[in-house]
């Protein structure tokens, strides 16, 4: 019996130890480990700090793009003004100078009629003077309602956004370049030139280069 009683005893001593051992493993592990607590503290603040500089430079891509998008937008838009104001401006010149080509169909019948009536006094034939003026003066009219206007250019100094040269000549009585005499006459539609005047322009005369005074001087001595 006693040999019993002393083996339940050594068992329960074992077991007893058994558990305890297991409570000390078990504290042990539930014992915070301060070194891995802080490294891995450590690698929180190294994410949290490499996330922030990721997100900084993402957002300043961000605001790059949008502000490139906006220059962009600007651009577009600048341009989409500027067609729309080049084809408002076609148009209205469309309409503006839509009788052009009628108007420069019938000046050559109207210059033909302006040298008849230059020419008809010498022919002495009053009425066909007076006939001839009348029609003249009312072309005259209806042309200038219509907003065509003759060039005067006589006199005046040449041009080339309304004369075209035909011809030089020497002149002394007017400075160079002047118009000396129109050939055909030039026309304005509104505010564009239709029609360059056809002209004579003058030519400045070179005066003799005068001899040296001292050379003259000396070739009298």
């Amino acid at each position: 019996m006693s040999s019993n009683k002393d083996k339940n005893m050594e068992e329960k001593e074992i077991e007893i130890n058994d558990s305890n051992e297991e409570k000390n493993k078990e504290s042990k592990t539930d014992e915070p480990n301060t070194e891995n607590s802080q490294d891995v503290e450590k690698k929180i603040d190294e994410t949290e700090n490499e996330t922030e500089e990721d997100n900084s430079e993402q957002i300043s891509e961000l605001e790059e793009k949008v502000r490139s998008l906006q220059d962009s937008l600007l651009r577009k838009a600048a341009e989409f003004e500027n067609y729309k104001r080049r084809t408002e401006n076609d148009q209205l010149n469309l309409l503006k100078y839509a009788a052009e080509s009628f108007i420069l169909k019938i000046l050559p019948v109207y210059d033909d009629l302006g040298r008849s009536l230059a020419h008809a006094d010498d022919n002495k034939t009053e009425s066909l003077i007076e006939g001839l003026k009348l029609v003249y003066d009312k072309f005259t009219k209806t042309l200038d309602d219509q907003g065509v206007k003759k060039l005067e250019v006589k006199g005046k100094e040449f041009d080339v956004e309304y004369h075209e040269a035909l011809m030089q000549q020497p002149s002394n009585d007017v400075p160079g370049n002047t118009v000396l005499e129109e050939i055909e006459a030039g026309y304005t539609y509104k505010d564009k030139v239709i029609k360059h005047a056809k002209v004579i322009v003058s030519q400045e005369i070179e005066k003799p280069v005068e001899e040296n005074s001292d050379q003259n001087n000396g070739n009298e001595e």
